[in-house]
């Protein structure tokens, strides 16, 4: 959203906020008047609004129809009563529309931290998956047990070849059951000179 700046003086390009010049702000806190909307729209909505409704008119009604037979307190028969309807009806729309958009505020707010949120969700996990697609590179490096122990009898295998050319290799007891220690362990009697 463009920013408006608004300068005592003004352009033709600068627009004019809405407020009257004429009139004094009568609403005074907006928030204070928000909430007594909201409050209102909100009792409005319930079980108690109708009833007492319901026992209003029903009096205004009884009292109207005793009225028609002498008493004459309404000079009109239940039209001051649709006058008050009306008068509600004209009063509780704009109250109800103020607290809809006091509540489209609220929810474009939380849908705005919402959608931070899930952008800060997001990186974490994509932090995340490059984290754990870095490790298993670098286990992918990392020599694994079996890996040694083949290139170790390899090497081993290779000593053996040499040293079976020169001597004999000398064995020490057996301590251990694990064939690969038992081959470490056969070293040759004399080492191979380099060529």
């Amino acid at each position: 959203m463009a920013e408006r700046h608004h300068t005592k003086g003004g352009g033709l390009d600068t627009p004019m906020e809405l407020k009257s010049r004429l009139l004094p702000n009568l609403a005074g806190d907006p928030d204070l008047f928000g909430r007594f909307a909201e409050r209102f729209a909100r009792y409005m909505g319930t079980a108690n609004f109708l009833l007492y409704m319901t026992v209003v008119v029903i009096v205004w009604i009884a009292l109207n129809v005793v009225g028609l037979f002498g008493l004459k307190w309404d000079p009109y028969p239940f039209i001051l009563l649709n006058l008050f309807f009306s008068t509600q009806a004209s009063y509780a729309a704009p109250l109800i529309l103020l607290a809809q958009n006091r509540q489209d505020d609220r929810d474009r707010v939380q849908i705005e931290q919402d959608r931070t949120r899930n952008e800060r969700n997001l990186a974490d996990t994509e932090y995340l998956t490059r984290e754990v697609a870095a490790l298993r590179i670098s286990l992918r490096e990392v020599a694994t047990r079996d890996f040694v122990r083949s290139e170790l009898r390899s090497l081993l295998e290779e000593l053996i070849n040499i040293s079976d050319d020169d001597a004999e290799p000398v064995r020490e007891p057996r301590t251990s059951r694990n064939p690969a220690t038992q081959a470490l362990k056969t070293v040759p009697a004399k080492r191979p000179a380099n060529p």
